[in-house]
């Protein structure tokens, strides 16, 4: 079984991708094939609502990454997104990525049904909550199962720089402890 981590943030050593890795690594451990997929580098145009993924069964835009990230989140039997919070909300590359992902699915046989995965927020201070929902929302739409934790898989962390989430000892507990449960999961539904 595979599972990808898709990391929004566009900074090198970003705080996001450590929590993604984190969930990454615990799934690897527990046997599943993974993948990260960073966003860092990669160009996502956003939807123009032109519904020609309905009639002809993909999205017809062209000239970026989107095709590459949608075949390996279609394969895919787990989905992780993490995505760095900006004023409240999910970044719009992410938002880009999804909006785009659920139409063509959408209108396709609903592919991401019966999916597991979950998301992961970091944020310096506040906002955690409205993109986690964003996240959340999403995965629900899509028919995606989404394990718990001990927490909402929200980290800290922007304050003191690259990298100072591994001072987040709760938020790096609370991906750890979602990833196994998305583990635990993934065995069952796959079984």
């Amino acid at each position: 079984m595979k599972v990808i981590g898709i990391s929004a943030s566009l900074r090198a050593g970003s705080n996001t991708r450590l929590y993604v890795e984190r969930a990454m690594d615990v799934l690897d451990r527990e046997g599943f094939e993974t993948e990260l997929i960073p966003l860092r580098g990669k160009e996502i145009k956003p939807c123009n609502g032109c519904y020609d993924c309905v009639k002809k069964g993909y999205c017809t835009i062209r000239g970026d990454d989107f095709d590459e990230i949608l075949g390996k989140m279609r394969e895919a039997e787990g989905l992780i997104l993490g995505s760095p919070v900006y004023l409240s909300s999910v970044v719009p590359q992410m938002m880009a990525l999804l909006a785009r992902a659920t139409f063509v699915a959408y209108w396709n046989d609903k592919f991401f049904s019966g999916k597991v995965g979950g998301p992961i927020t970091v944020a310096r201070r506040a906002g955690h909550n409205l993109a986690f929902s964003q996240l959340l929302l999403w995965f629900f739409i899509n028919g995606i199962t989404v394990p718990g934790s001990t927490y909402w898989n929200v980290g800290m962390a922007g304050a003191g720089g690259a990298r100072d989430a591994e001072k987040d000892e709760e938020g790096l507990s609370t991906v750890t402890h979602f990833a196994r449960n998305m583990a635990c999961l993934m065995n069952k539904v796959y079984a």
